[in-house]
């Protein structure tokens, strides 16, 4: 049997959009005399399209695009993500499903079992679960269709399961002799290697060839990496699509030659290009075609500013230099030559004048290093907020993103300024740990230097007053990050923190300054953030501001 993936990149709500990708890819699967071409879950509809699927237009039209797909699949199988009506009276509206058409006849639809609603899912607030499982006969093959979650439960596999049942083991001992699963399973570091373990895994233990497709492309702060699967019976990896791009491509499932030209690489490039992706179709899918930033000669701004560029290209990203009073002369140098390198176009906006009118508008003091009472902090921040209103305008008046440019460990502990460095469209490394920042940089100087030396050799500081400093208020780095991504990451206890080797009343620390209402009240109110990790600061983390 010739198998097609098609690893497509989907818009929430663009149905004629989204089906025209579809056809493509079919025409495709012609070209190459395909017998069955897979898609992701939720295709035509894009996932996740949150509570559009509660609405009653979407339920009432969720299959008509379904017809010019049957239409174009003559002498072709088609496996297709879709929701569809539940006519019961009860339940939720609409099932996830796959859609299962054969020669330009719909055969009949698979419905998810296992509906997730941890990290950024929250499928039972809009699907009914499937009420039993089915296979579907294609010539001497019984196909069996597992959607997303309903493959990701092997008890051989993982040492803690969700949930008690198993509808891909159900399906295979059904006596399914082709397991197909359709995913839209969101990009976090390491999890493209764990994928193709788990697909090799359950191919090689049931003896049956499995084909894995998943979505790319970002929506909003998530972020679909593809990296599609295909393995034979003998737990083969046949075919392995390349992440962060579409791809439509053609295998023997009989062929017994393995592919290694997409294996996922280490966890920093990965980030890097999920991030770019993210940031292309943030700006793309939202009719952005330029950007700006604040480029304040740090190594945050420095790491966005070439991301930036590496997704929207140099020309249309547009950097502001906003020096204060108290900005050094080697960050304003070292802005102006990074923007040199990436070829980016920049702006000069002092806040000086603007700083000390206000300042002395509000007969506020002057900053003085040392001080760290109220008043000294809002003087600070007021530097920030005019920045912040400088990017705001400029993005309002040219139509540009404003790419916030905080990361993680900043954000978690709520070293920011709210309605200052917190403005943007798009939060692009606030779910980047400071010190993944730094690998971010090296990176990117790998083959010869895009961010000078001197602005990642430099002591890190928001330059707000005379002599200040990071690590005057917060822990330094190399100690802070291993502690945030144990409790962000692997959502270990303090308990369980102190006992892998950290300090306790460094521990306590941190995580009171995460937990606090105050810092809860500012990320509720971030831009949308690009989503690299578990438990993320942004829609998979939910927590109260109002608590004790």
């Amino acid at each position: 049997m010739r198998v097609t993936i098609g690893q497509i990149n989907t818009t929430n709500g663009d149905y004629q959009g989204n089906v025209a990708r579809i056809l493509i890819a079919i025409e495709q699967a012609k070209k190459d005399h395909s017998d069955l071409i897979v898609f992701p879950e939720v295709t035509i509809q894009g996932y996740t399209s949150l509570d559009w699927f509660l609405d009653s237009d979407v339920v009432r039209a969720a299959l008509d695009p379904l017809n010019e797909i049957i239409a174009a699949t003559k002498g072709l199988t088609a496996i297709v993500g879709t929701v569809r009506p539940n006519d019961q009276a009860t339940g939720r509206r609409l099932y996830n499903s796959a859609a299962i058409i054969r020669d330009q006849t719909l055969v009949g639809f698979a419905d998810k079992t296992l509906l997730p609603e941890y990290d950024v899912f929250d499928d039972p607030r809009y699907f009914e679960p499937a009420p039993e499982r089915r296979l579907f006969k294609l010539d001497n093959c019984n196909l069996g269709v597992a959607v997303c979650e309903d493959f990701w439960n092997d008890k051989t596999f993982w040492k803690q399961r969700l949930y008690p049942n198993d509808p891909a083991q159900e399906l295979i001992e059904m006596g399914a002799n082709l397991l197909i699963s359709i995913n839209a399973s969101p990009f976090n570091k390491g999890k493209m290697g764990m994928r193709c373990d788990m697909v090799s895994h359950r191919a090689k233990s049931a003896r049956v060839p499995i084909i894995f497709v998943n979505l790319v492309g970002g929506n909003d702060g998530v972020i679909f990496d593809g990296a599609s699967i295909i393995a034979d019976r003998h737990g083969k990896i046949i075919l392995q699509a390349p992440p962060f791009a579409e791809f439509v491509e053609t295998v023997d499932l009989d062929c017994g030659i393995p592919d290694a030209r997409f294996l996922p690489g280490n966890d920093i490039e990965t980030v890097r290009q999920a991030l770019v992706l993210g940031i292309r179709d943030y700006a793309g899918k939202n009719r952005f075609t330029k950007a700006i930033l604040g480029l304040s000669g740090g190594i945050d701004s420095a790491v966005v500013a070439a991301l930036a560029s590496e997704a929207l290209g140099p020309e249309n990203v547009l950097a502001a230099m906003m020096p204060s009073p108290y900005s050094s002369r080697g960050s304003i140098d070292d802005s102006v030559e990074l923007a040199h390198r990436l070829g980016m176009k920049t702006v000069e906006e002092p806040i000086g004048d603007a700083f000390h009118a206000l300042r002395n508008q509000l007969d506020l003091p002057e900053p003085k290093a040392g001080n760290s009472g109220a008043v000294e902090h809002a003087v600070e921040n007021l530097q920030s907020r005019l920045r912040g209103n400088i990017l705001m305008t400029i993005s309002n008046a040219e139509n540009r993103l404003l790419l916030s440019t905080g990361n993680k460990s900043e954000l978690a502990l709520g070293y920011c300024t709210l309605y200052g460095d917190t403005n943007g469209g798009l939060a692009v490394i606030g779910d980047v740990l400071k010190t993944e920042v730094y690998e971010l940089a090296r990176l990117y100087n790998r083959e010869r230097e895009v961010i000078p030396q001197s602005i990642i050799d430099k002591r890190p500081s928001a330059e707000l007053a005379p002599g200040q400093f990071d690590d005057q208020s917060l822990p330094p780095y190399d100690e802070l990050d291993p502690i945030l991504k144990l409790y962000f990451e692997q959502k270990q206890s303090p308990d369980e923190i102190i006992a892998a080797g950290h300090d306790p009343n460094l521990v306590y620390d941190i995580l009171n300054k995460v937990e606090s209402p105050v810092n809860e009240f500012k990320r509720r109110q971030l831009p949308p953030t690009l989503i690299i990790s578990r438990n993320a600061i942004g829609i998979g983390r939910r927590r109260p501001v109002t608590h004790r």
